[in-house]
């Protein structure tokens, strides 16, 4: 039985991993405190959150939230990055940290995707290529609305010659006249 602290530890995890929809599993493991502040200031910024917590107390609290477990990611110390929104933009800004020059101690294990899907480090490494959550909204309204673009183009298309063909007729007959 978890004594009151740890209990209410699991109970703030739990809260936190219901708001959340992806948790990156990283190792921190020589990361100096200012490191860890700055990458803690990049996920904030990317719209997630890092907790540093004991293995064991976030894999109670992903099972009150019945969110699958990334067992064989969960070992040694391991900061546990959650997204809350766009889960492309947090993998990027953990990608990109880990891969500066004096950030190699931060190691991207794995990620547990929409609370069932167990992503490798390579299946993140990809996730962090997508492009932003707004990127993806504004082509997709872009395609939609091209083939709109295209009907009112044709649309007006005889419109416009014909005013075209009437201004010529016009200048014609004012250079006769």
């Amino acid at each position: 039985m978890p004594t009151q602290a740890k209990r209410e530890t699991i109970d703030m995890l739990a809260e936190a991993l219901k708001k959340s929809d992806a948790v990156f599993i990283a190792e921190y493991r020589g990361l100096t405190v200012k490191k860890l502040s700055e990458v803690r200031r990049l996920i904030r910024k990317a719209g997630g959150e890092m907790k540093v917590c004991k293995n064991t107390l976030m894999r109670i609290a992903l099972d009150e939230c019945g969110m699958k477990r990334a067992e064989q990611y969960d070992s040694g110390p391991n900061g546990y990055v959650l997204s809350y929104g766009d889960a492309a933009a947090v993998a990027k800004a953990i990608r990109d940290f880990a891969k500066e020059k004096g950030n190699e101690a931060l190691v991207i294990k794995g990620a547990i995707l929409g609370g069932n899907q167990i992503l490798n480090k390579d299946q993140v490494f990809a996730l962090a290529d997508l492009p932003s959550k707004e990127a993806l909204i504004a082509q997709v309204v872009g395609t939609i609305a091209a083939p709109l673009r295209g009907l009112v183009t044709v649309l007006s298309g005889p419109q416009r010659n014909f005013v075209t063909v009437l201004s010529k007729i016009r200048d014609q007959k004012e250079s006769a006249a």
